[in-house]
């Protein structure tokens, strides 16, 4: 066998001295074998290395995978990371491996990757939906029996359970939080494009905070962006508004980023920040950053729960988990509204130092 190639069933037989379809019937316990075969097919596996074709053995035998497909848009979002690791940890013990792969927000990218995981039979498959896609073409596997989940956003064109956080509520309890420490000009920064389920949530609870108070709703104050360089540029555009916001409410962990760094920059560290997800070292920050916190943990284990239960049967109508936020005060948000600042007092014309020494009972 040469030294730069896998292992094949072929290279276990010839090792052995048996027929393929010997090994075959070893590895997989679906023929007879003696014992002495078996020992000796099972210590030639062990010393060649040889992997089986978990893959192809399913899709022979019409069996599914011992796979879980997830699809997240972004690999480098550590919100997502958190939810893949909870959903790992809770399926491991049932002996499933999680696949995941990205689809960067975009449809066709996502169908790509579905497809692919389809492909390989997987026994579960979850999605974060992307903007725009449709996933119609899930109802026939659906309906054959495969557990779909949607996480974080509902999909379009299939009903299927779906595990998502408490946008509007979560926004509203940040903004709320705002309103309660005095500040009514409050900026709204999030995730584009506009019509993103988290992002509409989330400015709809925005909405509803300021309409509770009796603030009207300022389209000037709301900005949009998506990723960190455009949460700052938005930042900027929001602080040079001649009546500036006192307060910005930030509809994600990445427009956050955006915004500490802008006001960092700017030096307007007196204006109040509260962000819609939690961000790594926040109570390091100067001063520390106020959240309304997902529990993307608890979103992975409700999505992996509700999966397996499906896996192993259960057929009673299809429903949505909501995982509550919490708010977090940690400083940023508890920012008072800076005093005004006192009109700009001209000198008098015609005055001299020690004239002015002079009425304040001073000499030069």
């Amino acid at each position: 066998m040469a030294a730069n190639r896998r292992p094949t069933l072929a290279d276990v037989a010839r090792e052995v001295g048996v027929s393929a379809k010997t090994v075959s019937r070893v590895l997989n316990e679906d023929g007879p074998a003696s014992a002495q075969t078996r020992e000796q097919v099972l210590a030639a596996v062990a010393k060649l290395g040889f992997q089986p074709n978990l893959m192809a053995r399913n899709i022979r035998v019409g069996g599914p995978d011992t796979t879980i497909g997830l699809v997240i848009p972004d690999l480098a979002n550590p919100f997502f990371g958190a939810v893949a690791r909870a959903i790992e940890d809770t399926v491991r013990e049932r002996g499933l491996t999680l696949l995941m792969g990205s689809s960067a927000d975009d449809p066709e990218r996502e169908r790509a990757l579905t497809d692919k995981f389809l492909a390989r039979r997987v026994s579960i498959l979850m999605v974060v939906p992307s903007v725009g896609a449709d996933h119609t073409h899930l109802k026939s596997h659906r309906t054959a029996g495969l557990p779909v989940i949607f996480l974080d956003r509902p999909g379009v064109g299939l009903s299927t359970d779906s595990i998502v956080s408490s946008n509007r509520t979560g926004a509203h309890d940040g903004v709320a939080h705002l309103v309660a420490h005095g500040h009514r000009r409050i900026g709204f920064v999030g995730d584009l494009p506009p019509k993103l389920y988290t992002r509409r949530e989330r400015l709809a609870g925005y909405r509803s905070a300021l309409q509770e108070a009796g603030i009207p709703y300022d389209r000037t104050l709301v900005a949009n962006a998506h990723d960190q360089p455009g949460a700052e540029a938005a930042t900027a555009r929001l602080l040079g508004l001649t009546d500036p916001p006192t307060a910005l409410f930030a509809g994600n962990n990445i427009m956050a980023l955006g915004i500490v760094a802008e006001l960092a920059r700017s030096r307007r560290k007196q204006v109040a920040v509260v962000a819609f997800d939690d961000v790594s070292l926040a109570e390091a920050l100067e001063p520390a950053l106020t959240v309304v916190a997902q529990d993307p943990e608890e979103l992975g284990r409700a999505a992996a729960a509700t999966a397996l239960t499906r896996l192993d049967g259960d057929r009673t109508r299809t429903r949505t988990i909501t995982v509550p936020t919490r708010l977090i005060v940690r400083g940023s948000g508890e920012l008072p509204v800076p005093a005004p600042r006192p009109p700009h007092r001209r000198a008098v014309t015609g005055s001299s130092p020690e004239r002015d020494d002079v009425t304040t009972g001073m000499k030069a």
